[in-house]
């Protein structure tokens, strides 16, 4: 029974079928024709797979070497020019497979800043360019060539120029592709002043939106809640990529904050406070599109919080709202000079849930300098 050959194996086995060579000669002639530009043929392997061919009998040693192992001449044995003949065949009707890295590359690039993905695409598009222009180089080097090495090298210039021009069509379109980001959008609405509160009118925008209550931090729920956000935020986004070529920059947490007694949120007793947790969505999405989010995330991991989360409309119009810097619990000051200075003075009073938008990333960012949007739907008093 033939045993399968690699493409290292195959290729070392049919330069001995075309005629006996020692080592030495096998690496020239590979230099020479640029055989490593089309195989995964590394500079230490040609003793390595000599003497495995020479194992299941394929080659054979022609006499005694002259003066070491790599004068030691080899010719390929009755059943290695029966297997290479067949393993030939095989590979004459095989396609190319479509298994390269720079897909998964681009699978995972929307989770990039857009100067990393254009970075890298352009590192590539140099290296393209300059493996073309080795590979003409070793060609024209032989010219004239037999009818099979000049195909070889054409096939060896056709894939690099496809993949060049995959590159350009795929750089071009990460550089003029412009993303929708509801900060850029609606800068007014993300970039408050820090010292002083302003008055803004909020139009009708839309959020991914997951209700729930208690301490944001002990309760599973809002852990839940999160993930679950984020999640689908994602898909939604690589969707809309896809199939409608429209592409967004995952907006900022938002979150609505509500009680009882308005006053828990001073005393910061946070066990008695409801939520709900949210991400800005552009236009484009649709409550269908979420859902099929959605159920595309829950079939990767079982998040109670994914039954909950919907597409919801908010209009919250006049709003005052205030850029705090520092961490979450420092907040009680400037929400009580709001609501016991600022709103009474200028005849104000609530019409709507506090919001807050978490502009910094906590996780890297020190409490003392994180930056927070806080924002109070108003209606005169």
């Amino acid at each position: 029974m033939a045993v399968s050959l690699t493409d290292a194996e195959l290729t070392v086995l049919g330069l001995l079928v075309e005629q006996p060579r020692h080592g030495y000669e096998l690496e020239q002639v590979i230099e020479q024709r640029g055989i490593r530009s089309w195989t995964a043929l590394g500079f230490s392997s040609i003793y390595y797979l000599l003497d495995k061919l020479a194992k299941r009998g394929l080659i054979e040693a022609v006499g005694a070497p002259r003066s070491g192992k790599s004068r030691a001449t080899f010719q390929a044995t009755e059943s290695g020019r029966t297997q290479c003949a067949d393993a030939t065949r095989e590979a004459l009707a095989a396609l190319t497979p479509v298994r390269a890295r720079v897909l998964i590359a681009m699978a995972n690039s929307p989770g990039l800043p857009d100067a990393d993905v254009t970075a890298g695409l352009t590192t590539r598009l140099a290296a393209l360019r300059e493996q073309i222009a080795e590979v003409q180089a070793t060609r024209s080097a032989q010219e004239p060539l037999p009818a099979a090495a000049a195909a070889i090298f054409d096939y060896s210039e056709a894939m690099l120029t496809a993949d060049l021009a995959w590159t350009e069509g795929v750089l071009t379109q990460e550089t003029t592709l412009e993303k929708y980001d509801v900060k850029k959008a609606h800068r007014a609405l993300y970039a408050p002043p820090k010292d002083e509160f302003s008055v803004v009118d909020v139009p009708a925008l839309q959020y991914l939106a997951v209700d729930g209550h208690g301490d944001p931090n002990t309760a599973p729920e809002y852990v839940n809640a999160v993930e679950a956000l984020y999640g689908v935020a994602y898909a939604v986004k690589f969707a809309c990529k896809k199939t409608l070529g429209q592409d967004s920059v995952v907006g900022p947490l938002e979150g609505l904050w509500r009680a009882k007694d308005p006053s828990v949120f001073l005393t910061r007793r946070k066990e008695e406070w409801d939520w709900t947790m949210m991400i800005s969505q552009p236009d484009w999405v649709t409550a269908e599109m979420v859902q099929r989010a959605v159920e595309s995330v829950a079939k990767k991991k079982d998040n109670a919080a994914l039954a909950k989360l919907r597409l919801r409309t908010l209009e919250e119009g006049k709003s005052v709202q205030i850029l705090h810097v520092g961490s979450y619990d420092d907040e009680a000051p400037t929400l009580d000079r709001l609501h016991r200075e600022y709103l009474p003075s200028h005849q104000l009073t609530f019409n709507g849930d506090h919001h807050e938008i978490y502009l910094s990333d906590p996780r890297r960012t020190a409490p003392e300098k994180l930056k927070t949007v806080l924002r109070q739907p108003v209606k005169d008093a």
